[in-house]
């Protein structure tokens, strides 16, 4: 084999302790090499893919995928999640203005970065299916828009102004709560909506089996349909670098292999498709095509 035949894609991929391995070449490959060449945040490189075609590869977020495939974007997800991880916690108010319980915030004003960010879409459906939220009660006040040209919220979200910083809304009590997740605001008065959400959480996996799924990776479907043998080699990549995760992969962490996630896949297109995200109930099979739905 000659270096003429090794194929060059430009990858959108964060670092992350699972994909360290991928990024630094200890995992390679003789028939494909990545360009790392998206933005240090992955979810900064999911507009300039799906509406530019930026990246050959890389990571989209669950609820952009599904989006994605709803409006006829030319991306294929392998069944080999990237990142995911438990949300019962990611939604929090302010202590020293009230005690909330989760249906409390029905009626009110509620933040969240952008309506359609997988983290509002775990966290939402928790809400309404775990404690009996009504999510059409609440109005979401959103900083960003969309990945998709093609999406608009629903008509029960607000825009706030650009640069507006939900979790000091929240705080100062112009927000009842908010939906942020990694990005609550490290304050004493902080307390989680959900309550007790670590051992609720625990609780839901033992009863669904689910981690919710937060990014998967996606390859351009021309190279699905002219390279199969590259994309089953980044499916061969990308599971590699999660065995070398440094300490190992948190336990538990979303699988790989379409069957192992089927469940998860149909929850996130269940939920989006109840929080008005996409505008169909699509088949987890749907997400795939012949070479995609084999991998593994």
């Amino acid at each position: 084999m000659t270096t003429t035949d090794v194929l060059t894609l430009r990858a959108n991929v964060q670092d992350y302790p699972q994909t360290k391995a991928l990024k630094d070449g200890t995992v390679s490959s003789e028939i494909v090499s990545l360009d790392f060449c998206g933005p240090p945040l992955a979810q900064n490189g999911f507009k300039p893919m799906l509406r530019e075609n930026a990246f050959d590869c890389g990571e989209l977020a669950i609820v952009t995928y599904l989006q994605a495939r709803t409006y006829g974007k030319p991306y294929l997800m392998l069944p080999a999640p990237v990142s995911g991880r438990f949300q019962h916690h990611c939604a929090g108010f302010n202590r020293e203005l009230g005690h909330l319980d989760p249906k409390d915030i029905e009626g009110k004003r509620v933040g969240v970065r952008t309506y359609a960010q997988t983290t509002g879409l775990w966290v939402r459906g928790i809400l309404q299916h775990e404690y009996g939220v009504d999510l059409d009660k609440v109005t979401w006040m959103t900083v960003g828009d969309g990945h998709l040209l093609e999406y608009s919220d629903p008509a029960n979200c607000v825009r706030l102004p650009k640069g507006s910083d939900i979790g000091q809304m929240m705080l100062d009590g112009e927000l009842t709560a908010t939906l942020q997740g990694v990005d609550l605001p490290k304050d004493p008065r902080v307390e989680r909506l959900v309550p007790d959400p670590f051992n609720a959480a625990k609780d839901w996996f033992a009863r669904e089996g689910v981690v919710p799924i937060n990014h998967v990776f996606v390859v351009h479907e021309d190279i699905v349909r002219s390279r199969p043998d590259v994309v089953r080699e980044l499916y061969r990549m990308i599971g590699e670098s999660r065995d070398l995760t440094e300490g190992g992969l948190p336990d538990p962490f979303p699988p790989m292999g379409l069957d192992a996630n089927r469940k998860g896949l149909e929850l996130a297109i269940d939920w989006a498709f109840e929080q008005k995200i996409i505008p169909v109930r699509m088949s987890v099979d749907s997400l795939f095509d012949d070479v995609t739905a084999n991998l593994g």
